[in-house]
């Protein structure tokens, strides 16, 4: 399978750049690795993965003679599993002035993350790494950074194919695992069971010492049958038979290893009565849709979630380009005690861009006017509009469009 060029890249270089070590997390088997060989390919860079358990078991014992065995410019993968390796990396980038000398790899398990904090703060960059998108998919590079105005759409609207949901399902069912691409069903569905059998059952015993396979399996299709719904610990609790504050734990366990993304809801002072519930996506569509065992593209489209999926879909394309874009932005989304509720609010520089998700091709444009609730509390709105399956983009007043899924 040829190379599929990453986002992420341009910011991984910039970073690398500018400080004396990055780190990648992520998902397992999101290509965290293959980006960073690719990356190296020109260059001289040892490579040792903490997984190979000699490697590991030096690191642990003996990280001096690790780094003489191993010399920088390095790239470490599943550092988590050596957090020894750590005091050493700092001494050695305090000793050296280069930049870009550790490129290290793992997942955001809430230990580790402390760890590098606390012994890597100012020489360490972090980014976050993600199953592939629609768009690195099919080798789409959009020249604009996506602020929502019309003309930002019109200018990206040449580059991509007409929006099919056909073809927006289909990527929603396989998800953007590298491996999975290019798998019949058969193959799909024994690829992402030994991906939950192989990697996801061992992290969680190392990362949270849950040794009761057999309940977190209940736990992870419960919170697949949650997708885009807000978080209801009891129902979780229930369906895996486990206590309330184990869920918790647990949910929080694998938002930490890249499976779940919680899109926490909107605070402000001005708005009273808000919700304080996050809301419930997987990373991967491909994961939660073999977990809901939805075992075809067509019975997923036409079944009674597909709405709830295409609203995962969009909310992880989202968080995808903002985690690559030049310029950060925060998501939430709107939820008040009377049940009014916006899908996502993107805010950037003090302005907030409010977005509905529909599954439809021509949606009602009336959903537009709920926005009106942020000029009624002096908050700055930016432009918007409904993410939809038309065709193309449609202004529906001044503020906002009828946005095609496949632009963003």
């Amino acid at each position: 399978m040829k190379y599929l060029e990453r986002k992420l890249e341009r910011k991984f270089l910039r970073m690398s750049s500018f400080f004396k070590a990055v780190l990648v997390t992520g998902a397992r088997q999101v290509g965290k690795t293959t980006m960073l060989k690719h990356l190296a390919a020109e260059q001289k860079r040892t490579y040792v993965s903490m997984d190979n358990t000699m490697a590991r078991t030096l690191a642990k014992s003996d990280p001096v003679l690790f780094f003489q065995t191993y010399k920088p410019p390095i790239i470490i993968d599943e550092i988590q599993k050596a957090p020894e390796l750590f005091e050493q990396i700092k001494i050695m980038c305090d000793e050296s002035e280069e930049r870009g000398l550790f490129w290290l790899t793992g997942s955001q398990q809430y230990k580790m993350m402390k760890n590098i904090r606390d012994t890597l703060a100012g020489r360490i960059g972090i980014l976050e790494l993600y199953s592939l998108s629609k768009n690195e998919v099919e080798g789409v590079d959009f020249p604009n950074e996506l602020d929502f105005s019309l003309p930002c759409f019109l200018q990206r609207q040449p580059l991509t194919k007409k929006n099919d949901i056909v073809d927006v399902f289909e990527h929603i069912w396989r998800g953007g695992m590298p491996d999975a691409l290019l798998a019949d069903a058969e193959q799909r569905q024994e690829y992402f069971n030994s991906y939950i059998e192989t990697y996801l059952m061992r992290d969680v015993s190392e990362a949270g010492g849950i040794t009761d396979t057999v309940r977190f399996r209940k736990f992870l299709n419960a919170c697949a049958a949650l997708v885009a719904e807000q978080v209801n610990y009891k129902t979780l609790a229930d369906a895996a038979e486990i206590s309330q504050p184990t869920a918790k734990e647990w949910l929080r366990l694998l938002q930490g290893l890249g499976i779940i993304y919680l899109l926490p809801p909107y605070a402000n002072n001005e708005l009273k009565r808000l919700t304080k519930t996050p809301k419930l996506y997987f990373c991967d569509t491909g994961l939660s849709a073999y977990l809901s065992m939805w075992l075809t593209r067509d019975t997923l489209m036409n079944g009674a979630a597909s709405g709830h999926y295409f609203e995962n879909y969009v909310v992880i394309e989202l968080l995808k380009n903002f985690a690559y874009a030049p310029s950060k932005a925060n998501l939430t989304y709107y939820r008040d005690s009377n049940a009014k509720e916006i899908d996502v609010f993107v805010e950037q520089n003090g302005i907030i861009h409010p977005l509905e998700i529909k599954k439809s091709a021509n949606p009602d444009r009336r959903e537009v006017k709920k926005y009106e609730l942020l000029d009624k509390v002096n908050l700055e709105r930016g432009s918007g509009g409904i993410i939809c399956m038309c065709e193309e983009v449609i202004p529906i007043d001044t503020k906002n469009c009828f946005i095609p899924c496949n632009l963003i």
